[in-house]
């Protein structure tokens, strides 16, 4: 049975420091009414001589600008979403960056959500129509696409993108932390601990993270050596064809002994200009959150979780991290593959 109603986000911006939070993946909270309709999509900019640009789509059914989106399939979450919808309708393919504020409106299906990521392209991309539900696409400066966008809300996701632009925190690369999907019973595996394999539903999820993981590319991934850490982590670098790099210092046994050591391997997350993805275990995620939390500041530390188990089985913590302001999280979301 589709699972689609419950894959939904709530994500908060302040404007005013360009920071952001989201939660995707969760039951919405509140007594905010569920959406009826899901959709995801990408505000996706280039820097040029002149400054920032976005791209607008045009689509001949209903003769409007917008941004790139499209409506959630049957097992997808929302980030998926929003990665093929923007390589359907573009030809581009997206590396999601920090989320933006999600939009709702009533249509003909009843209330329709709409959650955004902001996209990053170089000089050299060149979106293509797809022909069909798209017909024509324009960069154009925020203060253009703010009088061209049909639909009035979408000019609060724009607004969120030109202050974090505005802030210098636009520009921001992903890091990943994932606990490892779910393992066979400590109960019933009496060989070597870190040859514990993943069970059933651990490899179910262990495909999910992989087609997850595309949607923010990253390019190398740090790993526990323990196999129920391989297991969920390796099949996603061998189809993306980025290395693994094996840390034993994140395996629960080193951790136990000498946390600190754990702790200088996280560090490593934000020593480098490159998109990465840490996995580990549960007993070391404390240790993992902390070293967050410093690069975070208050607001956006006050979002990790803080309650065992922190993560269940193949859910992660994306962070975007400020390529101009180094080392500092601008962003937090917590992920859960789709799991059926």
């Amino acid at each position: 049975m589709p699972r689609t109603a419950e894959k939904t986000a709530e994500q908060s911006t302040d404007h005013s420091a360009g920071r952001a939070g989201a939660k995707i993946g969760t039951k919405s909270a509140g007594s905010r009414r569920p959406a009826d309709v899901l959709a995801a999509g990408c505000l996706c900019w280039r820097r040029t001589g002149s400054g920032l640009e976005v791209l607008l789509i045009h689509r001949p059914r209903y003769d409007d600008w917008s941004f790139p989106k499209g409506k959630q399939d049957d097992g997808e979450t929302l980030p998926e979403t929003a990665h093929r919808e923007v390589s359907e309708e573009i030809g581009l393919l997206p590396r999601l960056g920090v989320p933006l504020p999600m939009i709702r409106y009533d249509v003909k299906d009843g209330i329709k959500d709409v959650h955004y990521w902001a996209a990053e392209f170089g000089p050299g991309a060149r979106p293509e129509p797809d022909g069909r539900e798209v017909d024509a696409v324009r960069w154009v400066e925020p203060d253009e696409a703010h009088r061209m966008l049909t639909n009035p809300s979408d000019r609060e996701p724009l607004t969120a993108l030109v202050d974090l632009h505005e802030h210098g925190d636009l520009a921001t690369r992903p890091a990943i932390v994932v606990r490892h999907a779910k393992a066979k019973p400590r109960s019933a595996w009496s060989r070597a601990e870190g040859d514990r394999p993943l069970a059933a539903t651990g490899k179910r999820q262990a495909l999910a993270v992989t087609r997850l993981l595309r949607s923010w590319s990253p390019e190398r991934v740090l790993t526990s050596p323990w196999l129920r850490c391989l297991s969920t982590v390796v099949p996603y670098a061998r189809k993306a064809g980025v290395p693994v790099r094996e840390r034993p210092q994140l395996t629960e046994a080193s951790h136990k002994r000498h946390p600190k050591k754990a702790a200088a391997v996280v560090e490593t997350m934000f020593d480098k200009d490159t998109p990465v993805a840490l996995c580990t275990h549960r007993p070391v995620l404390p240790t993992v959150l902390k070293v967050i939390a410093r690069h975070a500041g208050p607001e956006l530390a006050a979002l990790l979780p803080t309650k065992d188990p922190y993560l269940s089985p193949g859910e992660m913590i994306v962070l975007q991290v400020s390529r101009r302001h180094r080392r500092r999280v601008v962003s937090v979301e917590l992920v859960k593959p789709f799991d059926d």
